[in-house]
């Protein structure tokens, strides 16, 4: 199999209190968010590599858009996990609104929809994608394999992202009470496989507040990208086809 994937100490345990002191990425940082258009042209230049990577068993993969977006932003990514063999779809349940609640709530009502006929599904969630696939996982471990986050933010909600203040306003939220109810949720715990994947140069999401500490299982990998770019980078691709091959042949 291709070289096993390798995992960083930015996950060690802290003392919650030290949690508080994030703060939203710099302005630094969403400048070089514009870099994505250059990730975006790196697919092109790298696919002979991507098309070696080993081939899936067809389990189902639903992925989930971050905040805004669509099944159209997955696109590129469910294109490349079908060619490998997996049976990739978009969670089909149109613009993530940003209540990842209600669309968790929304998903599990659709499950049926899927076929599962007793198979279990993995979830890929780019962003507040992955918060909807956590909820989901916590919820309804009996039909979720593993989960998939791609700049997820963990700790905090909103409140450690560059969107934070429009989202409260948007949603009428308090930041400080909310990041107390996200810990809340966060203390259930999935109990299914997890890989964290993180870009310390995240533009929009806080790389510090993307770690799970609530989850011991959870694998974190870092990778250098945008965080629009984490969705289109070829080593977010890799990383993902590695890790859904590895669930499947943990020996390989």
């Amino acid at each position: 199999m291709s070289k096993a994937l390798t995992f960083d100490a930015d996950s060690a345990p802290v003392e919650r209190r030290s949690l508080y002191e994030l703060s939203p990425p710099s302005r630094a940082l969403r400048y070089l968010e514009a870099r994505a258009i250059f990730e975006i042209g790196s697919i092109i230049p790298n696919m002979p590599r991507l098309l070696g990577e080993p081939r899936g068993d067809g389990r189902k993969v639903i992925l989930m858009p971050g905040f805004l977006a669509d099944d159209r932003s997955m696109w590129p990514l469910q294109r490349f996990l079908s060619f490998l063999g997996y049976d990739a779809r978009g969670w089909g349940l149109g613009r993530n609104t940003g209540d990842p609640e209600a669309l968790a709530e929304a998903f599990i009502a659709r499950l049926d929809s899927f076929e599962l006929d007793d198979e279990r599904v993995t979830l890929v969630g780019w962003s507040l994608g992955g918060v909807v696939a956590r909820i989901v996982a916590m919820q309804r471990e009996d039909v979720v394999r593993e989960v998939i986050t791609l700049g997820t933010p963990v700790e905090g909600g909103p409140k450690y992202t560059a969107a934070g203040s429009i989202y409260a306003e948007k949603r009428g939220l308090d930041l400080d009470e909310f990041e107390e109810h996200v810990h809340e949720l966060n203390r259930d715990g999935l109990r299914v496989p997890l890989t964290v994947i993180y870009s310390r140069t995240d533009g929009i999401v806080s790389w510090r507040a993307a770690i799970d500490r609530y989850n011991p299982q959870a694998k974190h990998v870092h990778v250098q990208s945008s965080h629009v770019g984490l969705g289109f980078s070829p080593r977010v691709w890799r990383i993902v086809a590695r890790t859904l091959r590895a669930s499947t042949d943990p020996s390989g």
